[in-house]
């Protein structure tokens, strides 16, 4: 039997063009990140952001300096925490941007890989949520009580986890009020269905299978 598991996500944007042109340049994502048009109203916090997980602190800065050149704004400086090191920046498009690393030191130069791309969604029950997700087929492969979940990942590069809402909203450097489309489709094996805090999900062909 197949792991249930995240195999796309796919940003909801005004100009298709121009965001993969920010992504490219900013981060050097090519495929792993889809792009569709929408002109949906959205406001406030969309309720999730996409993480750059990276080896050391030197690369952040150096993802951090590329979102910058291509246009981000920062919502929060690179720096230190008890969890490692990094950064939030917000895309031209609206998406937010954590990079970060468990490292607080260096090893070696910077370099331009990372180990994993994580998206966190902001919940308003993570234990309901979790539930939610596994009754459809997902693996928990990490969980902190009420406080966060992260589940098992696909073939690519991609990782979904759950968080509250509110302390998402003050990790990523915002405030948590929001409203309208998340702008954001996840794909998987689950098949289609909106979870209970809106967000959406499309059947797609695991990565094997393509």
């Amino acid at each position: 039997m197949t792991m249930t598991s995240i195999e796309s996500v796919t940003l909801e944007v005004a100009d298709p063009a121009a965001a993969r042109r920010f992504c490219t340049a900013a981060f050097g994502l090519d495929t792993q990140i889809r792009l569709r048009a929408s002109e949906a109203p959205s406001t406030g916090f969309r309720g999730f952001t996409l993480t750059l997980s990276v080896a050391q602190p030197a690369t952040v800065d150096s993802f951090m300096a590329s979102a910058l050149e291509a246009g981000a704004a920062v919502l929060k400086p690179a720096a230190k925490s008890l969890w490692g090191y990094g950064g939030v920046v917000r895309a031209p498009d609206g998406t937010i941007w954590q990079l970060a690393s468990t490292s607080k030191k260096n090893t070696g130069p910077a370099t331009r890989e990372f180990d994993s791309i994580v998206l966190l969604l902001g919940v308003s029950d993570v234990a309901a949520s979790k539930r939610f997700y596994t009754g459809r087929g997902l693996s928990v492969a990490k969980s902190f009580a009420r406080v966060y979940a992260e589940f098992a990942p696909g073939t690519g590069p991609l990782t979904l986890a759950l968080y509250r809402r509110r302390a998402l909203a003050k990790l990523a450097g915002v405030a948590p009020e929001g409203s309208g489309s998340h702008r954001i489709v996840i794909g998987g094996d689950a098949g289609t269905f909106t979870d209970p805090d809106g967000f959406a999900w499309e059947a797609t062909a695991p990565a094997s299978a393509r």
